[in-house]
């Protein structure tokens, strides 16, 4: 049995003529295979300079063809163009083309009509199997240790997911990214389809789908004040963000996570580089959320995975607040139990009124301490955890607590990351609006953006130092008077 190879350019009136006649062979004579290769135009010189000069064939024109022996190891035997093509037929078969020229047209126009499509339908697939590229930054860090496996076991994209990462940080830590990368390959998870370390900023973020921010400024006040750490925040982001809009792709979902000022890190990013969408950018919160639902879990001596909707409001590494007031307990033992998605208002649970109002709301200054002396456990959880939801959507009717930028809600003023309740659905996430809050909870917020809109002004250079909650020089109308006044005459 022989085998025929029919090539030429798509959109070539010859091939169609002789892929007509190759077609009516096939159909008609048992012995008859046909293999059609269509080129587009564009690429058809190169493609046929190479196959000839593997072949040491001459040939010129389009289409060419020949046959492969099968019985010889499928050795290729050169026939020609269409004119050998159709003496061939005549000769060994008896059959004649009795196709128009007008034919042979409309065929080749039809012919690159169907090959570009099919072409397009190949790069969307390819596009669906193309790894996710997520970059570390400050990879270096002990959360980037942990939250490598919890990205490539597959449950935060999904078992068909693969993913490429790659790990950024300055040359002092090249070493130490070299020992990661051995590790993770040495790990062999399936969806990790490469890991590679880098140093080099000028290479950062190229055709970024995540970019996780790790990057922490050492906040000891004794060596520094807290004025030159967000500066020096400051000057992080300037370097980052433009790289982001030259290097990464137009959809790149950004996290800045870690142990200090993820959302001046998240704020200054969407400042320093404007083409970035918003929506976005986000900052963590979910490691302060977990701690607290954690210590609510011991009082109550339950499982830590029954305390839902805690939320986390404001300067998440900074000012912030832990409001209980929607928190819910499921499988929690009382006298009145229920389905697994029956629930108790947590404040209804928690009879020692008096511990919620003195050891727990003075035990948040130690939730910062605990979260930022982790060792990466449970920074790292709360990263994959939060791009899960955000690429499968969050449970439903739970409160997840992340920094968004804010357009108003809750009369927060606009433009500063502010953590508030969310829901993810649909790759997208939303600000949970209908939620009431107090009067307690409405002036902790305006402290908390006041403390974020100074880190702001701080690390925009107009104005040089923090101020007291409430000082004249911040609330003046000097500085961002329609934010300010926003806070001082929004009514609930």
């Amino acid at each position: 049995m022989a085998r025929l190879v029919l090539a030429g350019k798509a959109n070539c009136p010859h091939y169609a003529k002789a892929e007509l006649l190759a077609d009516y062979l096939q159909a008609n004579l048992p012995d008859f295979r046909v293999h059609k290769i269509a080129q587009h135009p564009d690429r058809w010189e190169q493609w046929l300079h190479d196959i000839c000069e593997t072949n040491g064939w001459e040939h010129r024109q389009s289409p060419i063809i020949w046959r492969e022996l099968l019985y010889r190891g499928g050795k290729g035997l050169l026939l020609g163009g269409v004119d050998d093509f159709l003496e061939y037929a005549q000769r060994y078969y008896g059959v004649n083309s009795m196709i128009s020229s007008e034919e042979m047209l409309d065929i080749a126009k039809e012919n690159l009509q169907a090959h570009m499509e099919i072409e397009k339908e190949e790069e969307e697939i390819k596009s669906l199997i193309k790894p996710l590229q997520i970059w570390i930054t400050s990879a270096s860090a002990p959360i980037c240790y942990q939250l490598i496996p919890l990205l490539a076991n597959g449950e935060v994209f999904g078992m068909t997911t693969e993913i490429s990462i790659h790990l950024l940080d300055t040359d002092q830590f090249k070493e130490v990214l070299c020992g990661i990368v051995l590790e993770a390959e040495d790990m062999a998870f399936p969806l990790l389809r490469s890991i590679s370390e880098h140093t080099e900023i000028e290479e950062a973020f190229v055709q970024a789908d995540i970019i996780i921010v790790l990057d922490d400024v050492l906040l000891n006040l004794e060596v520094q004040s807290l004025e030159n750490c967000i500066r020096e925040v400051s000057e992080i982001c300037q370097v980052y963000a433009p790289l982001i809009e030259k290097n990464a792709k137009s959809g790149v979902r950004i996290i800045s996570a870690g142990k200090t000022f993820v959302n001046l890190k998240a704020m200054m990013i969407m400042t320093y580089g404007p083409t970035l969408k918003p929506e976005n950018v986000i900052a963590v919160a979910s490691s302060w959320e977990s701690a607290a639902k954690a210590m609510l879990a011991r009082k109550l001596n339950m499982n830590t995975g029954g305390v839902k909707d805690v939320i986390v409001w404001g300067n998440i590494t900074g000012c912030n607040y832990i409001d209980l007031s929607h928190a819910k307990l499921y499988g929690c033992d009382s006298a009145i139990w229920g389905p697994a998605n029956f629930s108790h208002p947590l404040l209804d649970m928690i009879y020692d009124s008096e511990w919620i109002h003195s050891e727990f709301l003075s035990a948040q200054n130690s939730l910062n301490s605990q979260v930022c002396h982790c060792v990466g456990m449970l920074p790292a959880h709360a990263v994959a955890t939060v791009l899960r939801y955000w690429y499968h959507g969050s449970p439903p009717g739970e409160i997840i607590s992340v920094g968004v930028l804010t357009k108003g809600q809750f009369c927060i003023p606009e433009g500063i990351v502010f953590s508030m309740p969310v829901r993810f659905q649909n790759g997208n996430w939303e600000v949970i609006t209908q939620l009431e809050i107090n009067d307690t909870t409405h002036e902790v917020l305006r402290h908390s953006a006041d403390e974020l809109i100074q880190e702001k002004l701080i690390a925009l250079k107009e104005i040089e130092e923090m101020h007291p909650y409430g000082a004249d020089e911040i609330t003046s109308k000097k500085y961002l008077p329609q934010e300010m006044e926003t806070l001082s005459t929004g009514s609930l």
